[in-house]
């Protein structure tokens, strides 16, 4: 465990948890991101793999509805790289990608057919997201409030 100064000059040991949950945060929320790049620039090889009605569908979303998905993927990817540089701010940077999640999946499951179009891989695939999100949050908080965070 190394040593992390809390905000009343106190040493926090930091628990190897940390890092295991960093760096497969870190590894997670990257796959998010290739996933969102790969979809926004439109890369044959990545995007190659679906059904014509489900690019129709990719390529249909609204900007706003792709706003909070970057907010999502790229906070969250933030928030783990500050899980691992043991800062406080990474509670902040998932409490956001949440609020870009709820974005994203308002116009999938409520707005859309996006459901429907994509099937239940689909709902699966955003519960786990969703779960890991707030497991994410919930564990930089925890974290931020022992002091391991600074």
């Amino acid at each position: 465990m190394v040593a992390a100064e809390s905000g009343g000059g106190v040493a926090v040991k930091t628990p190897a948890h940390l890092w295991i949950i960093g760096v497969l945060a870190l590894l997670w929320n990257a796959i998010g991101a290739f996933d969102y790049l790969a979809t926004q620039f439109r890369l044959e090889f990545y995007m190659g793999k679906f059904e014509p009605e489900m690019l129709e569908y990719f390529y249909g979303i609204p900007s706003w509805a792709i706003a909070g998905w970057a907010i999502a993927v790229w906070f969250a990817l933030a928030g783990s790289v500050g899980l691992l540089l043991r800062k406080r701010w990474s509670v902040w940077a998932f409490g956001i990608s949440i609020v870009g999640m709820v974005l994203s999946t308002a116009h999938g499951f409520f707005l859309s057919e996006g459901l429907e179009i994509m099937g239940s891989s689909y709902l699966y695939m955003t519960i786990l997201v969703w779960l890991i999100a707030i497991g994410l949050f919930f564990y930089a908080r925890a974290m931020s409030a022992k002091g391991v965070l600074s």
